[in-house]
């Protein structure tokens, strides 16, 4: 059966009804009958987080568990968010998860590509001297993104700027994208030089970065929420402590800039507890980005960028629902009131 809402759709803010045929959204009500699920409130395009990692329950363990990565993506989905992508995941995504009908979208970069001169690898890095045509492999292998790591140490060399630019050229030649993960400020510099399509966390991000970023469509995933959690137990009383500190401050700080100068800024959370996109959206607030663009950044914005769709005719049917405009209190966004996923009501 069709399912109708009706209620202020965003981020457009206009009072519309709506209807679902199978997985696609309508404006046109349908000769069938429909089940009014939801009358009133705030229909948000399904939330986002653009950067997440299940599959352990531990950061410190390198074996990927299908269980544990679906108990944790289950999370994400009856939180709300029903897109999520993957920069970097130790297996692969169980088949039957993937399209299973109360399975959020997801977007898989594959492996983490570590380059074979980087100073230092973790253990779940796949290091290659190849760099360029493994990533071309994982992003074909997957959904079109690779994960290349820019750097690790925050003291050590980067990777040099001529293998990142071989990586993004080969990739953008093939039709893929590049998601760096970046930690240094010689590491972003780098990165964004090459032409990477986001940069991940950009910690110590130079100020130059930020209009070289908005020149060619590079994105900033932030990941506040996982830093805000380490910041507490890293050391203000030693070298390393200090640099990390000062790169923390000047990545929130780079967040308004970035957004004043044009870059898209999106929500990832990095890190647990799953399914607290709400509070990435909050620590964006807190750096500066307006309200409207900070939900924006789990939502319309991040589906966008995505590839997938928000609230239009024939769109996907990922709805999410809430008594209060999440944009002017943006906590709502931990309480949906309707949760409809490929045009099933999950909640």
């Amino acid at each position: 059966m069709a399912l109708h809402l009706r209620g202020t759709v965003l981020p457009d803010g206009s009072v519309r009804d709506l209807w679902t045929l199978g997985d696609r959204i309508t404006f046109d009500r349908p000769s069938r009958p429909a089940d009014t699920v939801s009358d009133g409130g705030f229909l948000l395009p399904g939330l986002v987080d653009v950067h997440t990692h299940p599959g352990t329950w531990s950061t410190e363990e390198t074996t990927f568990d299908p269980e544990v990565f679906a108990a944790q993506v289950a999370l994400h989905r009856d939180a709300g968010t029903t897109a999520l992508r993957f920069p970097g995941l130790l297996g692969e995504i169980p088949a039957a998860l993937r399209e299973a009908p109360d399975a959020p979208r997801m977007v898989s970069a594959g492996r983490w590509l570590a380059w074979a001169g980087l100073s230092r690898s973790a253990p779940f890095h796949t290091v290659t001297d190849d760099l360029a045509a493994a990533a071309v492999a994982e992003a074909a292998a997957h959904d079109g993104w690779c994960k290349l790591m820019g750097d690790w140490d925050l003291a050590a060399d980067p990777v040099p700027y001529e293998v990142l630019r071989a990586v993004t050229d080969a990739m953008h030649a093939a039709g893929g994208r590049v998601a760096a993960h970046c930690q240094s400020a010689a590491g972003v510099l780098n990165a964004v030089r090459a032409g990477v399509d986001s940069v991940e966390h950009g910690m110590a991000m130079p100020e130059e970065c930020v209009e070289l970023m908005a020149g060619q469509g590079t994105v900033y995933v932030p990941t506040l929420t996982a830093f805000a959690r380490s910041a507490p137990h890293r050391p203000t009383d030693t070298a390393r402590g200090r640099l990390w500190h000062a790169g923390h401050a000047t990545m929130i700080r780079r967040v308004r800039e970035a957004h004043d100068a044009g870059v898209i800024v999106l929500a990832g959370t990095d890190s647990a507890p799953f399914g607290n996109v709400a509070t990435e959206v909050e620590h964006l607030i807190a750096a500066g980005l307006p309200a409207e663009h900070a939900v924006g950044a789990a939502s319309w914005t991040a589906r966008a960028f995505l590839g997938l769709t928000g609230l239009a005719e024939g769109a996907l049917a990922d709805i999410t629902v809430y008594g209060t405009d999440p944009r002017c209190e943006p906590g709502v966004l931990r309480h949906p009131g309707r949760i409809v996923l490929r045009g099933r009501v999950l909640r």
